[in-house]
C-alpha cells in the first residue's frame, strides 16, 4: 500500500478559510464568527474523504524568532495584524485538529515552511508520496517526483496539484531549485523580502532562463544594461540575502515518526463539544453519520451497517448526504446543536378543530383579541399556484388551534370565508413569519387581510440584516426551541417530496399549530429588541406596510409577449449560429464552443494566445469570462466567443425561460419580491429575477420588450428616480457644491467634470464627463485611485489627481466619509436617513483588508439604504393613494430605482402626477428629487 503523507500549512489554510467567507461570514447565535473553523474543517474532511491519506500532520509557526529574523530584522515586519475574529478562531481550530487525532507540529526557531520541507524530504527517503497542502508559492522549490504541492479548492476553482512538470511550466524554469533564485530576485511583499529593485516576476524569470542562477547573473553583470545593470550590481548583497530568506530550510529538528503521523479515527468526546459550541450540526453528521447528536448515545454498532468515511455506522441517507466541501461551505449549515426544547419536552395545548361549532367558538375568541398569530399550510411554495390545506392560530404562548381545509374547493372556500371578518378586521393586528405569503394565498380565497402587521422575519431582518431569518433558526436562536422539521412531514426536496395535503391531519395540525405559537413568541422576543434599536418606526411604517403592497404586486403579475419572445428566440438562435460560423472560420476548425476543454485547446494549444495559461485540477485550460476578457485584444475570435456565451445565456435564462414561468391560473408572470435578502435594504426578486435582466447591451434590453401592457386599452408606465444615490449623498453630506448643482438642475457629471478639471460647463469633453461620472459613482463604493484607473483605463497617477481634485471641490463629501467611518467605529453601525442600521463588526479590525471592506460598507450603506427606504415609502404611499382614488391602475414591478404600472389609457393623466409626486416626496430632502416617467405598450418603450 502506498504511504501517502499530507502536511498541512496550518496558518495559511486557516487564513484562506476565513477570507473565503469574508463577504458572507458565518456566525453562531452568540456571535462567534465561525468562518475559519468551518472552512478549515470542511477542507480537512474533503481531503480525508477524497485523497485517503495514510499519514497527516498540521504544521504551525511559533512566536519565537527564526534565523531569518536574525539575518534581516525587517523580515515579515509589514505583516498586518491578524483579524480579531481569526485570532479568536485559533483555539477552536486547534481543538478541532486535536479532535481529529491529527498531530500538530511546531519547532521554535523554525517556520512551518521549514518543518514541512524537512519532513517532506525525510518522508521521501522513507518511501512516502508527500503532499504539501498550502496556497504558498514558495513551496514550489521543494517539489520532486515524490513531493507535490496540493492547493485545495476555493471559490469554484477545483483543487490544483503541482508536480515537477507543473512547477517548471508555471515558473518557466529548467530545474525546480531555480524557483528560489526567482524569489530572491523578485522579492516578496508579504514577507517583506526586498529582492532587487526594479525586478519583478517577469524579469526575474527571463534572467534565470538566460543565466541559470542568481550567482551566475552577478558573474555576468557586464552583459546587463542601464538601470537594471546598476541595480543588480548595487543590490547584490540584498539579492543574495533575499535568496537565503526565501530558501526553505531542510534541517528543522523534527523526526519523521510514522506511527505518530498515521491517520486515526476522530474522537467523538473531543469533537462533540466544539461542534456544539460552533453550531456545526451538518459537519457533525458528515463526521459521525446521521445519528450524530451532541447529547451522547452515538450511532448504534452494527457489523453489517454502512459506515461513514471514518468507519462510523451511518444510514443510507447519510452516505448520499456526504457532499463536497465547497457545496457544504455555501449552504446554511451552522445550525444550533445544543439541547433545545422541543414539542415533546414542552408543555403545550394544540387543538385540531374538525367541526363547525368548534370553528365558530374559535372565531368568537379571535374577534376578541387585539393581536393574533396565524399561519397557512398549503400544497406548495408558490402562493399564486397553491391550495390551502389548513389554518393555524395562536394568541397565547403554548396554545394554538389548527383548522384543516378540505381538498374540495367549494367546501374549502366556505370554511375559509368563516374567518373573513377576523382576517379583514382593521382592529386586529396580524402576526406571521413571512406573512406576505399568507396574505397572498388568502387573496386567492377572496380575503383581503387588513390591520397592522408584525412579520417576525422582517423584524429580525431589521435587527440583524446579515444573518438568516427562517423560523427554525430564529426559534433556536431566540427561544432555545427546535420546531418540528418540515422534512419530517413531507421528506427532503426532490421528486419524491410530498406536500402537506398527504400528511395525516394529526401531524399536520401539531406542526402548523406549533408554527403559529412559535411565531407569537418570536414577536414577544423581538419587540423590545426593535425598541432598543430604534427600529419600531421603520418596522411599523415601512417594512410591515410594504407587505400589503408587494402581495398586491405579486398577485397582479405582468403579461408576457409569448409570440414576441418566440420570434426573438429565433433571432438569437440565428445570431448564435452566425457567431458559431465566425468562430470556426477564425479558429480554422470546428469544435464544441460550449466545451471549456475544447475551447481551451483551441485558444492555447492551436492559437498559442497565452503560454502561461492556467489549468484546472483536471488538466484542462481555464476559460472563464475573466480569462477570455483579458485575451480579447489578442485575437478577435475571443470576443466572438464572449458574445456567443452572452447570447446563449440571454436566450436560455430569459427569452426561452420566461414563457415557462407563466402561471396557468392567470396567464401572467408573477415575480416574487423579497424584503429580507439584501443587507442594504433593497428589494430583490426571483422567478424571474428582474434585477438581473441585462440592460447594458442592446440585445439584453430587448428582453424588456416582452413585458407588455394588459391589453390594447392599457399602457405600461415606468417611473424612475434619476441619480438618486448621488442626490442622497449630496443631502447627507450637505456639500454645497453638489447640492447647488442639483438645485440648479445641472448635468451632475458635467458639473463635476467642470469643477474637477477647472473648466466651464461648455468646455467639458465627453471623456472628461465619463471620468467624472465614474468618480461620482465610484466614491459611493469607496473606490480607490487604483480602482478608478482600472475602471477608466488611465494611469493611477491621473486617477489619483482626479480624486484629489474631486475632494477639493466637494470637501463635505470627504468629511462625510471621514465622519461616517468614525461614527461606525464608535457605535458599531451606520444608519440611513430613516434609521435603518447596518452593523459593521469588522470596522475596528487591525487587519487592513478586513477593516477596509467594513469602511467601504460604512460609506455606502447609508446611501444605498436611504435609496431603498425612499422607494419603499413611495410604494406604500402610491399604493394607498391609488386605492383611495379607486382607480384601476396597478403597480406591477419594482426594479432598483424604478416602478412600473399597468395603467388604463383613460387614467394616465390622473395617475401619472400622483406617482411622480409620491416618489419625489417619499423622504423630505433639501436636494430636489427628479423622477422621470415614460409610457409605452411594453416596458422597453416605457423606460
Amino acid at each position: 500500500m502506498t504511504k501517502k503523507l499530507f502536511l498541512l500549512d496550518g496558518m495559511a489554510l486557516i487564513y484562506r478559510a476565513h477570507f473565503a467567507l469574508s463577504k458572507n461570514p458565518r456566525f453562531t447565535a452568540s456571535g462567534i464568527n465561525t468562518s475559519a473553523m468551518m472552512g478549515f474543517t470542511n477542507t480537512l474532511l474533503e481531503v480525508l474523504k477524497k485523497e485517503n491519506p495514510t499519514h497527516m500532520a498540521v504544521v504551525f509557526d511559533t512566536s519565537a524568532p527564526t534565523e531569518r529574523h536574525s539575518d534581516f530584522e525587517h523580515y515579515k515586519a509589514h505583516r498586518e495584524a491578524m483579524p480579531e475574529d481569526l485570532a479568536a478562531a485559533m483555539p477552536y481550530v486547534k481543538r478541532i485538529i486535536e479532535g481529529f487525532n491529527i498531530p500538530v507540529i511546531t519547532s521554535d526557531g523554525y517556520e512551518a515552511d521549514d518543518i514541512i520541507g524537512t519532513l517532506a524530504k525525510k518522508a521521501e527517503q522513507a518511501g512516502f508520496i508527500t503532499y504539501m497542502m498550502t496556497p504558498d508559492k514558495d513551496f514550489a522549490q521543494l517539489v520532486t517526483d515524490n513531493i507535490y504541492i496540493y492547493k485545495p479548492a476555493r471559490m469554484g476553482n477545483g483543487i490544483e496539484i503541482m508536480g515537477v512538470q507543473e512547477v517548471l511550466s508555471k515558473w518557466e524554469v529548467e530545474r525546480v531549485e531555480q524557483v528560489v533564485d526567482i524569489l530572491g530576485l523578485w522579492g516578496d511583499a508579504v514577507d517583506n523580502i526586498p529582492g532587487i529593485p526594479g525586478i519583478g516576476e517577469k524579469t526575474a524569470k527571463l534572467l534565470i532562463q538566460k543565466y541559470g542562477s542568481m550567482e551566475r547573473i552577478f558573474e555576468n553583470t557586464h552583459e546587463l544594461k542601464g538601470k537594471q545593470k546598476e541595480n543588480v550590481e548595487n543590490f547584490k548583497d540584498q539579492g543574495l540575502l533575499s535568496k537565503k530568506l526565501a530558501t526553505i530550510l531542510l534541517n528543522a529538528p523534527i523526526e519523521l515518526d510514522e506511527e505518530h503521523l498515521r491517520i486515526k479515527s476522530p474522537s467523538k468526546e473531543l469533537l462533540e463539544p466544539v461542534f456544539a459550541e460552533l453550531e456545526f450540526r451538518t459537519i457533525g453528521r458528515r463526521v459521525f453519520g446521521e445519528t450524530f447528536t451532541v447529547t451522547g448515545g452515538g450511532a448504534l454498532q452494527n457489523p453489517n451497517q454502512q459506515t461513514d468515511l471514518f468507519g462510523n455506522p451511518v444510514s443510507g441517507a447519510a452516505v448520499s448526504s456526504i457532499r463536497k466541501a465547497e457545496e457544504v461551505l455555501v449552504e446554511e449549515i451552522n445550525e444550533k446543536t445544543s439541547d433545545f426544547k422541543t414539542i415533546h419536552s414542552t408543555e403545550h395545548n394544540y387543538l385540531i378543530l374538525h367541526t363547525a361549532e368548534q370553528r365558530k367558538q374559535l372565531i368568537t375568541d379571535l374577534a376578541l383579541q387585539a393581536a393574533i398569530s396565524f399561519d397557512t399550510e398549503t400544497t406548495g411554495t408558490d402562493a399564486n399556484n397553491a391550495e390551502l390545506v389548513g389554518l393555524s392560530f395562536s394568541w397565547k404562548k403554548g396554545e394554538a388551534f389548527y383548522v384543516p381545509i378540505p381538498e374540495n374547493q367549494e367546501e374549502a372556500q366556505r370554511i375559509v370565508h368563516e374567518f373573513k371578518a377576523v382576517f379583514e378586521s382593521p382592529a386586529i393586528e396580524k402576526i406571521g413569519q413571512n406573512i406576505k405569503y399568507d396574505v397572498l394565498i388568502l387573496k386567492w380565497y377572496g380575503i383581503e387581510v387588513q390591520g397592522k402587521l408584525f412579520d417576525t422575519m422582517l423584524a429580525h431582518y431589521l435587527i440583524d440584516a446579515d444573518t438568516r431569518h427562517n423560523m427554525d433558526f430564529l426559534s433556536e436562536s431566540y427561544l432555545n426551541y427546535k420546531p418540528i422539521s418540515i422534512t419530517e412531514l413531507i421528506g427532503k426536496k426532490g421528486k419524491d417530496q410530498e406536500n402537506m395535503r398527504t400528511v395525516e391531519v394529526e401531524k399536520a395540525g401539531e406542526y402548523a399549530a406549533e408554527d403559529a405559537d412559535v411565531t407569537l413568541q418570536l414577536r414577544d422576543a423581538f419587540t423590545p429588541i426593535l425598541s432598543n434599536l430604534n427600529a419600531i418606526k421603520l418596522a411599523e411604517e415601512v417594512e410591515n406596510p410594504l407587505v400589503y403592497v408587494l402581495a398586491d404586486i405579486e398577485k397582479e403579475g405582468i403579461r408576457i409577449d409569448e409570440a414576441g419572445l418566440a420570434e426573438y428566440s429565433k433571432e438569437l438562435k440565428h445570431d448564435i449560429h452566425r457567431l458559431e460560423k465566425q468562430i470556426y472560420e477564425k479558429a480554422g476548425l470546428k469544435f464544441n464552443i460550449a466545451s471549456p476543454k475544447q475551447l481551451g485547446e483551441v485558444l492555447f494549444d492551436k492559437l498559442q494566445l497565452d503560454p502561461k495559461a492556467k489549468k484546472t485540477k483536471t488538466g484542462q485550460y481555464q476559460t472563464g469570462e475573466d480569462v477570455l476578457t483579458a485575451l480579447a485584444p489578442k485575437h478577435e475570435m475571443v470576443q466572438d466567443v464572449l458574445d456567443f456565451r452572452q447570447l446563449q445565456k440571454l436566450k436560455s435564462t430569459y427569452v426561452d425561460a420566461l414563457p415557462l414561468m407563466i402561471n396557468p391560473r392567470t396567464g401572467r408572470v408573477h415575480s416574487s419580491f423579497n424584503q429580507a435578502v439584501a443587507a442594504t435594504g433593497r428589494l430583490s426578486s426571483n422567478n424571474p429575477n428582474l434585477q438581473n435582466i441585462p440592460i447594458r447591451t442592446e440585445k439584453g434590453r430587448e428582453v424588456r420588450r416582452a413585458f407588455i401592457a394588459k391589453d390594447n386599452d392599457h399602457v405600461l408606465l415606468s417611473a424612475d428616480y434619476s441619480q438618486i444615490e448621488l442626490r442622497i449623498i449630496a443631502e447627507i453630506s450637505k456639500d454645497e457644491g453638489m447640492m447647488d448643482a442639483f438645485i440648479q438642475g445641472l448635468d451632475i457629471h458635467r458639473a463635476t467634470a467642470a469643477k474637477v478639471y477647472g473648466l466651464s460647463l461648455d468646455e467639458v469633453t465627453s471623456e472628461q464627463r465619463r471620468n467624472a461620472k465614474a468618480v461620482n459613482f465610484g466614491i459611493i463604493y469607496g473606490q480607490s485611485a487604483f480602482g478608478l484607473s482600472q475602471n477608466l483605463g488611465i494611469p493611477r497617477k491621473e486617477a489619483a489627481e482626479i480624486i484629489d481634485n474631486y475632494f477639493i471641490q466637494y470637501p463635505r463629501i470627504k468629511q462625510y466619509m471621514h465622519d461616517t467611518i468614525n461614527f461606525a467605529r464608535e457605535q458599531g453601525f451606520v444608519e440611513t436617513i430613516l434609521g435603518r442600521r447596518r452593523y459593521l463588526r469588522d470596522i475596528t479590525s487591525a487587519n487592513a483588508t478586513v477593516r477596509g471592506f467594513a469602511e467601504r460598507n460604512a460609506i455606502n450603506a447609508p446611501i444605498q439604504g436611504s435609496a431603498a427606504d425612499m422607494i419603499k415609502v413611495a410604494m406604500i404611499n402610491i399604493h394607498r393613494e391609488l386605492k383611495a382614488q379607486k382607480v384601476e391602475t396597478k403597480m406591477i414591478l419594482q426594479v432598483h430605482d424604478e416602478l412600473v404600472f399597468d395603467v388604463p389609457k383613460s387614467e394616465i393623466e390622473q395617475v401619472r402626477p400622483i406617482i411622480e409626486e409620491q416618489m419625489k416626496s417619499a423622504i423630505k430632502m433639501e436636494v430636489p428629487i427628479l423622477v422621470e416617467s415614460g409610457i409605452g405598450q411594453n416596458w422597453l418603450e416605457a423606460h
